[in-house]
């Protein structure tokens, strides 16, 4: 039996494990911490393939100048010498195109549209209850600039064969009419979805313990042996692991970890934040994104989540409560009746979503390293993208055919 070691206990790392352990691999999994608090528990739990258009897009550059001088803004790059973050922003830039817009669409889209599949099949194992709903995402704005953006994304995702509409304010309450709107409209995300994180990666932690993964916890791996362009062993500490494949799955922090391997990833963190609410009435039955704001709103699990911001700067442990702040107050102006209170520092969960410089995932065998499978870069779409990517992951492994071109997704492109 072939042996795989997955680096990274994320969405991705443990979906890789799911399919690789059904196709009779004996798969290890390390983990820097105790895989209880990375970005796919407190992530806005969405299935978004709506979301077609990279980061990297028209207009973004000037936009996120303007936000840098708003301390509560959506959108925040520290500004810094560090290399990394030059020679990201330099590629940023490059494909801050309408042609690399229109290139990236179709990648977007067959990676989401095949996850999104994955999780309905998933749903429908017994040991897998993770509140999987299917009733869209609702774009809302306020201005009639958002409303023109809006609807030019919708009538492109028509063209994709994705399923949206454009709504009056009007129409918007008779979704939810228990609540109040403050609104010029939305675009209904019909082909979108959402689930409560916490209860996936839970029911996916305990299928693959039952199965005979072997989950490693608190193994931060520090060394990377290396022969020829083979890896030969992974070190956590005095602890040494050897695999015939391994799968570097590690999130923001896949840069530092590459390196070991003497491969370089181009990656930026970007730090988002979210709290909880309770929201006993339940007046939000369809997730929401504001427009202007770039916040996300998913009801959960009896409460609400509101999560944003983008801080683009090196792994830190700083809270800003300005940006937080930000998300509370731009909340109110599409609710009235939603009030979030500033959260307690204590209840504030932030994560770091790893972004690549033209907002494609990292999904491939490594030129350089011909036993290493990188599996990263999903920015803000890691949970939707996960299982995609853990199905591609097992195919790679396997030598056989992968269900979508990964192409698009090569560490070189």
């Amino acid at each position: 039996m072939s042996k795989v070691l997955i680096i990274g206990g994320g969405i991705v790392g443990l979906t890789s494990a799911y399919y690789l352990q059904k196709r009779g691999y004996e798969v290890t999994i390390l983990d820097k911490g105790d895989i209880t608090d990375n970005c796919s528990f407190g992530n806005a739990g969405m299935i978004v393939p709506s979301h077609f258009v990279p980061l990297a897009a028209p207009g973004m550059i000037q936009q996120g100048i303007r936000w840098m001088f708003d301390s509560k803004s959506p959108f925040y790059v520290r500004p810094s010498l560090n290399a990394n973050l030059v020679s990201w922003g330099l590629k940023f830039m490059k494909h801050a195109t309408a042609k690399h817009v229109s290139q990236a669409a179709v990648p977007l889209r067959d990676l989401s549209l095949l996850s999104k599949k994955l999780y309905e099949g998933l749903a429908k194992e017994p040991e897998f209850d993770f509140e999987l709903t299917k009733n869209g995402i609702l774009a809302f704005y306020k201005t009639e600039k958002a409303a023109e953006e809006e609807a030019h994304l919708a009538a492109r995702a028509i063209e994709l064969g994705l399923d949206m509409a454009v709504l009056t304010a009007d129409e918007c309450r008779a979704l939810q009419p228990d609540l109040k709107l403050d609104v010029l409209g939305a675009v209904h995300y019909r082909c979108d979805a959402h689930l409560y994180p916490t209860k996936l990666m839970d029911a996916l932690l305990k299928y693959l313990i039952k199965n005979g993964v072997s989950i490693q916890r608190n193994k931060e791996v520090d060394k990377i042996e290396t022969s020829g362009n083979r890896i030969t062993k992974v070190f956590a500490g005095n602890t040494s692991w050897e695999a015939d494949e391994y799968i570097l799955a590690t999130g923001s922090w896949s840069p530092a970890v590459a390196k070991m391997a003497d491969v370089k990833i181009s990656l930026m963190p970007g730090k988002g934040y979210s709290f909880m609410e309770p929201e006993p009435q339940q007046r939000v039955t369809i997730p929401a994104l504001l427009c202007e704001a770039r916040v996300a709103i998913t009801p959960m699990n009896g409460q609400i989540r509101y999560g944003g911001t983008m801080e683009l700067d090196k792994i830190n442990t700083r809270i800003n409560m300005q940006r937080v702040k930000g998300i509370v107050e731009s909340v109110p102006a599409y609710f009235p009746d939603l009030k979030p209170a500033v959260p307690a520092e204590k209840d504030i969960w932030y994560g770091f979503r790893p972004s690549s410089p033209d907002g494609l995932p990292y999904i491939g065998r490594c030129k350089k390293r011909e036993n290493l499978i990188i599996a990263t870069g999903h920015g803000m779409m890691g949970l939707s993208l996960g299982p995609a990517t853990g199905l591609l992951v097992s195919q790679i492994v396997s030598g056989i055919a992968t269900d979508i071109n990964i192409e698009p997704y090569a560490l070189v492109r």
